[in-house]
C-alpha cells in the first residue's frame, strides 16, 4: 500500500504487516531483511515507512498495569495516548508530557522522544519513562532503563525506530486535581516581547506562543503567548466543582476535501494572522480552558492536513541554543515574510535544559512552521536550514519530510556517534526507515 507520514510527503510504496501478539511480531522481525514499526503515522515525514516491512504495532494496545500510588503505567507501545486519557484522567492523572496530538502510540512517543509546552519544567518524554522494553534483531527482548543496558535506553529514546522494536515500557503520569486548565494569554507585539514574557514565566508549568510569521518590521514575531497550568478543584465555578473531570462535548468537525493549491496564499494568511491575534488580544488575561482544547486544538478538526492541498505539507522545526536564539529567530522570520511564505501553525517554545544520545531538545527556543508543498519552497527550507546551522541549532526528525544527511551531519555533531552505534549492535541492517535511508543513519 501507499503509505506517507502526517504531512503527505513523500509517499511510499510499502509491505505493511499487522501483527496480532508478540510471537507474530518475532516471526516478521526474524523473517525480514529489514523492518520499522510504525504507529498512528502522525511523524509528518518517512520515518515510519519502510518499504520492504512496515510493522503496524497498533494491535498491540494492551495496557498492563497501573500503580495508583506512584502512577506508573506499564503499557504496550501500541496503545495510544487518547486511551491512556480516557482510562486516567477520571481517576485523577495525567500524562507527564505530552505532544500536541493525542493520536499518538507510546511507542512513538518513546521513539521521538516527544516534547510538549511544560519542556522547560520537566523535560522531554524520557523524564517520565521507567524502563523500556525492545525486540532485536534475532526476536529477543530486552529490558533497558537508566541502570541495566544503558545504551540501549538511550539511544532509543530519540532514536525514531532505529534500535529495535518497542514493545513494552513503564512510563508515570501525573496526579492532577481537574481536568482544567488555568490559562493565561499575553499579547506580545514582537518577537523580543515574546521571548521576554516566556522568560518570565518560568514558574507556569506549560508555555508555549503562536507567532504570526508574515510580521516585519516592528511587527516582527508578533505572537500571542499562552501560559498554562493544571486547575486545582478550587479554582473551578461550583457548576463544574462536582464534576472537576468532565469537559463540554466538542462538535466533531473534519475537512472533508483537499483544499485547492492557491487556498493557502500570503493574503488569505495575512488576514487569518491579523484576525487570529486580535482575538487573542480581546482575550488576553486568564480564563479555565479543558484540557482538550489547550493541549490539542488541531484534533479538533479531522484531517486538517487537507487544507494544505493534495501535494500536501512539509514542517520546519529547529531548537536553537539560548545564547543565540533572538538573533536566529529573527533571521528565520524575516526568510519567511520575505518569501510570503508564512506559516498559520508557527510555534515558539521554550526548551529547558536537557543532555541525551540522540534527541531534538536543547536548552533555548524551538520554532515550528509548516509549508504547504510547492515547485518553491524547496529554496526558502534549505534557507532556513542554512540560518538554523549558522546558529548552531539542530532539527526534530519527527518533522523532517526532506533533509538531506549532509545537512543532519552539519547540525548534529552526534549523529556520528549513533551510526556507529548501530552499526556496532547490528541495528543499522535491521531496522531501517525510508527516513534512514535519506539520511544515511
Amino acid at each position: 500500500m501507499k503509505l506517507s507520514g502526517w504531512g503527505r510527503f513523500p509517499v511510499v510504496d510499502a509491505q505493511v504487516y499487522v501483527p496480532r501478539d508478540v510471537e507474530a511480531l518475532q516471526e516478521l522481525v526474524a523473517s525480514k531483511p529489514s523492518v520499522i514499526a510504525r504507529g498512528c503515522g502522525r511523524a509528518y515525514g518517512d520515518s515510519a515507512i519502510n518499504s520492504s516491512a512496515t510493522i503496524d504495532m497498533r494491535r498491540l494496545n494492551r495496557m498492563l498495569g497501573f500503580d495508583p500510588k506512584t502512577g506508573q503505567l506499564i503499557a504496550e507501545a501500541g496503545v495510544v495516548l487518547c486511551d491512556i486519557i480516557a482510562a486516567f484522567l477520571p481517576r485523577g492523572w495525567f500524562p507527564m508530557v505530552t505532544p500536541g496530538t493525542k493520536f499518538v502510540t507510546l511507542g512513538g512517543m518513546i521513539a521521538a522522544d516527544v516534547h510538549g509546552k511544560n519542556h522547560r519544567r520537566h523535560g522531554s518524554f524520557r523524564g517520565c519513562v521507567d524502563w523500556i522494553e525492545v525486540m532485536g534483531a534475532d526476536g529477543s527482548i530486552q529490558r533497558c532503563s537508566r541502570e541495566s543496558h544503558v545504551e540501549l535506553f538511550e539511544h532509543t529514546l530519540g532514536g525514531m525506530g532505529l534500535t529495535g522494536i518497542i514493545l513494552r515500557a513503564a512510563v508515570r503520569l501525573r496526579a492532577v486535581e481537574t481536568g482544567w486548565i488555568r490559562q493565561t494569554t499575553i499579547p506580545a507585539p514582537n518577537l523580543r516581547s515574546a521571548m521576554t514574557a516566556l522568560e518570565r514565566a518560568q514558574d507556569s508549568t506549560y508555555s508555549v506562543a503562536w507567532i504570526d510569521c508574515l510580521g516585519t518590521g516592528e511587527n516582527l514575531g508578533r505572537s500571542l503567548v499562552f501560559l498554562g497550568d493544571h486547575a486545582s478543584a478550587p479554582d473551578l465555578p461550583i457548576h463544574r466543582s462536582l464534576h472537576p473531570f468532565a469537559t463540554p462535548a466538542k462538535r466533531k468537525l473534519s475537512v472533508p476535501f483537499n483544499f485547492p493549491c492557491f487556498a493557502l496564499n500570503r493574503f488569505s494568511l495575512r488576514t487569518f494572522n491579523s484576525l487570529y491575534y486580535r482575538v487573542g488580544a480581546w482575550n488576553r488575561g486568564q480564563q479555565l480552558v479543558d484540557w482538550d482544547s489547550y493541549f490539542y486544538p488541531l484534533d479538533a478538526v479531522a484531517d486538517w492536513h487537507r487544507i494544505y492541498g493534495r501535494k500536501g505539507l512539509a514542517q520546519f522545526q529547529c531548537a536553537l541554543p539560548l545564547s543565540g536564539s533572538e538573533e536566529g529567530l529573527s533571521a528565520l522570520l524575516q526568510a519567511v515574510a520575505k518569501a510570503s511564505a508564512g506559516s498559520f501553525l508557527a510555534v515558539l517554545k521554550r526548551f529547558g535544559p536537557q543532555e541525551s544520545r540522540i534527541s531534538f531538545p536543547m536548552e533555548g527556543y524551538s520554532l515550528a512552521l509548516d509549508f504547504p508543498i510547492t515547485a518553491k519552497i524547496s529554496d526558502l527550507l534549505a534557507n532556513l536550514d542554512r540560518i538554523t546551522i549558522e546558529h548552531g541549532g539542530r532539527f526534530y526528525l519527527a518533522k523532517d519530510s526532506r533533509m538531506s544527511a549532509e545537512t543532519l551531519r552539519a547540525s548534529d555533531d552526534r549523529v556520528g556517534s549513533f551510526v556507529r552505534m548501530r552499526a556496532e549492535s547490528g541495528w543499522k541492517t535491521s531496522f531501517q526507515s525510508a527516513q534512514a535511508e535519506r539520511l544515511v543513519l
